[in-house]
């Protein structure tokens, strides 16, 4: 009963979510024999700007783009595919475990004959199912459609990004989780967790060193990229925050009253 409930209560948001990334997938795919032919012509505006920064900016993507491979990681992982994810994941987190409040479904749910750890558990467990469904089957996608284009995409690099996005952003999933034990609605949830992740990306692309050791530097997985260095430090961090907010999700839910 309960994994039923937590299905219907988000199989709308996952399978939302689950079509727009495939189609994102796709489109990645397709995008790049037009983008290998617009290589020659990036490099000379790049090469003719005036601002600098922005002239590096442009080298680096280029020089990253170089390849097949290059080109996935910078406009699928990094992009595309991880703030998407993120997005989802605030949307799967939010709602379902409703804050303290004397709506009919808040009584409905806490008077259930199960125990309250239980309804954490499967609620969270369900999300975590949701979402690495999400960070996997897209970026196996990529690999399925790539021979269509002439190009190889290492299955073993989509497995490993997929779970970086997955264990990176779990904190975020977490996050809304324990909101959502604040707040009735989804869209408060959501909108915070948002806004949580679009500081902590702005903080780490100021700070030095902050792909390397940063929650969206684990997400991403530039290190790995690079060098093959899975990147561990953002992973150890985003899987203790997200053991911390589920313990406080948890907490929080046993203090409620029917």
């Amino acid at each position: 009963m309960l994994w039923q409930k937590s299905w219907v209560e988000t199989r709308w948001r996952f399978l939302i979510g689950f079509a727009i990334l495939l189609v994102l997938a796709c489109g990645i795919v397709m995008q790049y024999p037009a983008m290998r032919r617009l290589m020659p012509l990036a490099a000379s505006v790049g090469a003719g700007t005036a601002d600098g920064r922005l002239a590096r900016a442009i080298e680096h993507a280029i020089e990253v783009q170089r390849d097949y491979r290059g080109f996935v990681w910078y406009q699928w992982v990094s992009q595309n595919f991880a703030h998407t994810w993120v997005l989802f994941a605030a949307l799967l987190g939010s709602g379902g475990l409703l804050a303290r409040s004397t709506g009919a479904g808040a009584l409905f749910t806490l008077s259930l004959p199960v125990r309250r750890r239980d309804l954490v558990e499967v609620r969270a467990l369900t999300g975590l199912a949701e979402l690495f469904a999400l960070a996997l089957v897209p970026s196996l996608l990529i690999v399925v459609l790539s021979p269509a284009i002439g190009e190889r995409y290492s299955l073993a690099d989509a497995a490993v990004h997929a779970a970086c996005v997955f264990v990176g952003g779990a904190m975020f999933y977490c996050l809304a989780l324990l909101l959502s034990t604040l707040f009735s609605d989804i869209w408060r949830p959501a909108l915070i967790t948002c806004g949580v992740a679009v500081l902590m990306a702005g903080a780490e692309a100021m700070a030095a060193g902050g792909s390397r050791f940063g929650i969206f530097g684990a997400i991403t997985a530039e290190s790995y990229f690079r060098t093959g260095a899975l990147p561990w430090p953002g992973l150890l961090v985003s899987v203790a925050a997200s053991a911390a907010m589920l313990s406080a999700t948890l907490a929080n839910v046993n203090n409620m009253e029917v």
